[in-house]
């Protein structure tokens, strides 16, 4: 439920003020009331942080997760062979948009399939279109060697040939595979934490480990391919991501323990639980329900726990949605009563448009590439 939003331009970079602002919002709700404070990775936004949960001890604190794996995929970006594969895929795209004929020509062989996927921010753009370029290889391929091309004006130009070197280069598809098994773990991972329809407090601490997994699986543990990857995770994970509160509500959510129906048969395993958690149908049901939902309905016979949980495991991950408001949203509330406080600051959209005008290399080969998008 959004209650409230305010400009916080005033207050965004000064960290005296920004505690005032916040705690002002906690007293507006109730002390009693709030649960999580989630922020963005900012320093001025983990100190008020810290030092409004220290003033308030019975409030969390904990980072934006979505804001940390926009972070891992940005990290990501700087590994050379990425950071070649994401320019030159980019150059080739650009090329296309930016010349009728090889936009018309691309358009007819690839039956108006687009090659532009746009994201919330450039390293996801950059997945989202490596994505479509290797969905789309053997038409891209037959595009750059067709007679209509061969015999066109831009076949002959330097950007022409320089993109159709790039798109018959074995070792450019090669690092096309390479990035989208380091990334698309993350973006999986970006895609749950997002999720409104559920929150997903119980499910961050085992999602980041399968999608470690998932890229250790996709390099056939060769360990010396993604051990770096690994390093980029574990760095922004461990001091920044892994909280009390992802665990507990890992630990202490039904699926957890219930996602094997076979332990009702094992009388040696089966014979601790008791109760309402040794009901069959509640079994089955902790497999199904939503996790806080579950709680409410079998955790009768542990109230203190049930409360806890139902609190823990009704809280979200992240300060925003996987929406254009993940640019502007600074940080959230979450309360007991299921409330939500968000206060959106409007010059962190400025910033973000001030940024894009001071653009890296990077940043002019991603501006062409949208110029006549």
């Amino acid at each position: 439920m959004f209650v409230k939003s305010v400009d916080a331009s005033d207050y965004a970079k000064m960290g005296d003020k920004l505690v005032e602002l916040l705690d002002t919002f906690v007293e507006e709700m109730g002390e009693q009331n709030v649960v999580q404070l989630i922020t963005d990775n900012g320093s001025n936004y983990v100190a008020a942080g810290k030092i409004l949960t220290s003033k308030r001890s019975n409030m969390f604190w904990t980072p934006c997760v979505t804001h940390c794996i926009y972070l891992m995929l940005e990290d990501m970006g700087k590994i050379p062979k990425v950071d070649k594969v994401i320019k030159n895929g980019v150059k080739v795209v650009g090329y296309i948009y930016n010349h009728a004929f090889a936009l018309n020509l691309m358009r007819k062989i690839t039956d108006n399939v687009e090659l532009v996927k746009n994201g919330m921010t450039r390293f996801y753009t950059s997945f989202l279109t490596l994505q479509r370029l290797k969905e789309l290889k053997s038409k891209l391929r037959e595009m750059f060697i067709c007679d209509e091309w061969v015999s066109s004006k831009c076949a002959n130009d330097a950007k022409g040939k320089s993109a159709t070197s790039i798109i018959l280069m074995t070792s450019f598809w090669n690092d096309v595979a390479y990035t989208l098994k380091v990334m698309a773990p993350l973006v999986d991972v970006l895609r749950m934490v997002d999720n409104e329809r559920k929150p997903t407090m119980g499910y961050i601490y085992a999602t980041m480990g399968v999608a470690k997994e998932s890229i250790e699986r996709a390099f056939n543990s060769n360990s010396s391919k993604y051990k770096f990857v690994f390093d980029i995770i574990d760095k922004r994970w461990e001091c920044q991501l892994h909280h009390p509160l992802h665990s507990t509500g890992y630990y202490l959510k039904p699926e957890y323990y219930y996602e094997k129906p076979e332990i009702e048969n094992d009388h040696k395993l089966y014979k601790g639980v008791i109760g309402l958690f040794g009901i069959r149908a509640e079994i089955r049901q902790g497999l199904t329900l939503a996790q806080a939902e579950w709680w409410k309905f079998y955790g009768d016979e542990t109230p203190d726990l049930q409360l806890l949980m139902v609190k823990v495991l009704s809280l979200g991950c992240s300060a925003s949605g996987f929406t254009e408001a993940s640019e502007v949203n600074e940080f959230v509330i979450y309360t007991r009563r299921s409330r939500l406080l968000e206060v959106a600051s409007t010059s962190r959209a400025q910033q973000v448009v001030a940024k894009d005008v001071e653009k890296d290399d990077e940043d002019e080969i991603l501006e062409e590439y949208f110029d006549d998008i």
